[in-house]
């Protein structure tokens, strides 16, 4: 028998989505409500030192939510809220207190206002180095989004420099989409990762274009729809099984209920529980 494992997502799913959308404007009340209607879920990476103020002219780009319209937007959505610089900052630019500073306050100010834990990140303009990354991992951020696009549909290794699949504005967004649906895992899961902001969907006037993707991708039996926190904290419990040197037995050390496969059949080991393989 092969004993290889490999990870399958929550309920043997093949395939899992994510989205992460930035900055705070006002467009992402539009999109959860998009979001909502077709079952996907998103990460918004907020800037907690940029809120708007009940008297700010609307000319202001872009046009951010204030304080208390956030907390009516974002708590309890169902979608992961995560930082993005309290000023939104060129973090690599900045001298590496200030740069702390920038990455501890929005998390700090962002946990106090939402009433959550907050893990995740997206780099301000998609800029950092090792010092960036060391910084975010010493500050509690398990991941952190950078503005790459992998084109493909794999696993990431490196959670602190996590690209996406693509842009939603990408020439090839319906073609990966087809991709990500209509084909079947050879080995290893399929993870489409989409990212952007939703005020550009105002600027191109491409709402329909967003709408389009969402209704292709979603609804699907063996799509697992989660946060970027919910897929990070999945991969790594699966990761962290304890395999005896046969690999006969395996224990699951972590408080996550782990689907994995071998050549042969199919397991989902609960937490705590060790089985025979």
């Amino acid at each position: 028998m092969n004993y290889n494992t490999l990870i399958v997502f929550p309920e043997g799913k093949q395939k899992a989505l994510t989205l992460s959308y930035d900055d705070g404007p006002i467009q992402d009340k539009k999109l959860i409500e998009l979001l909502n209607r077709y079952g996907v879920k998103a990460t918004f990476n907020l800037n907690s030192g940029l809120w708007a103020q009940d008297d700010d002219p609307e000319g202001l780009f872009p046009k951010r939510m204030t304080y208390q319209e956030a907390i009516d937007t974002y708590k309890d959505s169902g979608h992961e809220i995560a930082c993005h610089g309290f000023t939104h900052p060129w973090l690599d630019q900045l001298p590496e207190g200030v740069a702390a500073y920038e990455i501890v306050q929005d998390r700090k100010a962002l946990e106090e206002q939402f009433g959550c834990i907050v893990r995740g990140m997206a780099y301000p303009f998609g800029t950092y180095n090792d010092k960036i990354v060391e910084t975010a991992k010493n500050a509690g951020i398990v991941y952190s989004r950078t503005i790459a696009s992998t084109h493909d549909l794999y696993l990431t290794t490196d959670w602190l420099r996590l690209a996406a699949t693509c842009h939603h504005d990408d020439p090839e967004l319906m073609n990966l989409a087809h991709r990500f649906i209509d084909t079947k895992p050879f080995a290893n899961p399929y993870l489409f990762y989409l990212w952007g902001h939703s005020f550009e969907f105002d600027i191109h006037n491409n709402w329909d274009r967003m709408e389009e993707f969402l209704k292709y991708v979603s609804g699907k039996e063996d799509v697992w729809y989660a946060t970027n926190i919910e897929i990070h904290d999945y991969i790594e419990a699966y990761r962290s099984l304890q395999f005896s040197y046969d690999l006969q037995r395996v224990k699951n050390p972590t408080a996550t209920k782990i689907w994995f496969k071998t050549q042969a059949k199919q397991y989902a080991i609960e937490p705590g529980q060790t089985i025979e393989l």
